[in-house]
C-alpha cells in the first residue's frame, strides 16, 4: 500500500511534528495509525495514511451510512431519524447566513444526496459533487439528481456560487489547501462557505481518547479544532464569521465509541455521554462534538 506522509503542516507550513497517540481503524480494517501534531500551530493529522488512489477500500463497507444509506442496526436507524430533523435545520442555516431565500449552492461530498435534494425542493439552484459512484447512483435513483464527480470542481467559473457547503467532508480531503483555495475562488464576493467537521477539543473527544469514533482513521485525515480551522480559512482569504454546535453528533459518536471500546451497553452508555456532552455546550459551544463554521471572504 502506498502511503501519504505529511512533511509540511497544511495550516502553518511548520515542519516539526510530535506524536499524539496511536489510533485504530475500528470500522473496516483494524489497522493502526499514528496521530501527529504540528509543533508550531498544534494542528493534528493522521500520518502515513493511504494515498487517494488506494483509500477507497477503507470506505467499502455496507455500514458506511453516508455512502450506503444503510438502516441496519439501531444506531444507523437513529442516525436517519436525526438526519430528517437536521436537513431542515441546515436549510434554515443556509438561508439565514446567506441572507437569501434562493440562490446558487454547491454541496461538496454530497454522499447519497439528501441535502442537495432538500435545497432543490426549496427553490435553490444546486450543484453537487461526490467521488463515490455508488452514492452518486443512489442520488440519481432516489432524487433524479445528477451528481458530478470531483473533477467538476475545477470546471466552474470563479464566483459561481452564493453558498458552498461541506458537511463532514473537509476532514477527508487529501489536497487540503488546493481544495480550500478553489472553494474560496468559486465563492461569490458576498457568499458563505459552510463547513462542518468533528471537533477534537470536544467533551466526547476528551472522554474517549483514542476510542473517539470521530477520529475515524484513516478516512479522517485532518482533525480540527476551532483555532486550527480558523487559521486554515485565514490562509485562503476567509474570515470566520460564526460557528454553531451540532449537539446530536455527540450521541451518535458516543454510541460508536462505546461500541469500539467493547462496552456491554453501547447504546445507553452513548446516550448518557451524549447528554453530558450536550450539557457541556450550554456554556461553551466550542466543546461540541462537531461544529459548523461560517466563513466569508475578506473584504478590502
Amino acid at each position: 500500500m502506498n502511503k501519504f506522509t505529511v512533511n509540511v503542516c497544511p495550516v502553518c507550513e511548520g515542519k516539526e511534528f510530535g506524536h499524539v497517540s496511536a489510533c485504530t481503524d475500528f470500522f473496516v480494517s483494524g489497522d493502526p495509525y499514528e496521530l501527529c501534531s504540528c509543533q508550531r500551530c498544534g494542528f493534528v493529522f493522521t500520518q502515513d495514511f493511504p494515498v487517494a488512489a488506494e483509500i477507497g477500500r477503507y470506505y467499502a463497507s455496507a455500514e458506511y451510512v453516508s455512502h450506503s444509506d444503510t438502516r441496519k442496526g439501531l444506531i444507523n436507524f437513529l442516525y436517519h431519524q436525526v438526519r430528517k430533523y437536521m436537513l431542515v435545520q441546515k436549510a434554515r442555516l443556509v438561508c439565514r447566513t446567506s441572507h437569501l431565500r434562493h440562490g446558487r449552492l454547491l454541496d461538496v461530498g454530497t454522499g447519497t444526496g439528501y441535502f442537495p435534494a432538500t435545497m432543490i425542493s426549496r427553490g435553490w439552484k444546486v450543484e453537487a459533487i461526490e467521488k463515490d459512484p455508488d452514492a452518486r447512483r443512489f442520488a440519481f435513483q432516489a432524487f433524479g439528481m445528477k451528481v458530478r464527480e470531483e473533477e467538476a470542481l475545477w470546471q466552474w467559473d470563479p464566483g459561481s456560487f452564493d453558498v458552498i457547503t461541506l458537511w463532514h467532508v473537509l476532514e477527508h480531503i487529501e489536497p487540503l489547501n488546493a481544495w480550500m483555495s478553489r472553494l474560496a475562488e468559486l465563492l461569490a464576493d458576498e457568499g458563505v462557505l459552510i463547513i462542518a467537521v468533528p471537533n477534537r477539543s470536544s467533551y466526547d473527544a476528551e472522554r474517549y481518547g483514542t476510542y473517539w469514533a470521530a477520529y475515524d482513521v484513516p478516512r479522517h485525515l485532518w482533525h480540527f479544532t476551532p483555532a486550527t480551522i480558523q487559521a486554515l480559512g485565514a490562509r485562503h482569504g476567509l474570515t470566520l464569521a460564526a460557528r454553531y454546535p451540532m449537539p446530536f453528533d455527540a450521541f451518535y459518536v458516543s454510541m460508536l465509541s462505546e461500541k469500539y471500546k467493547g462496552s456491554r451497553f453501547p447504546l445507553w452508555k452513548g446516550v448518557l455521554t451524549g447528554l453530558a456532552a450536550w450539557r457541556s455546550t450550554w456554556s461553551r459551544k466550542d466543546r461540541s462534538s462537531s461544529l459548523i463554521y461560517i466563513f466569508r471572504k475578506k473584504q478590502g
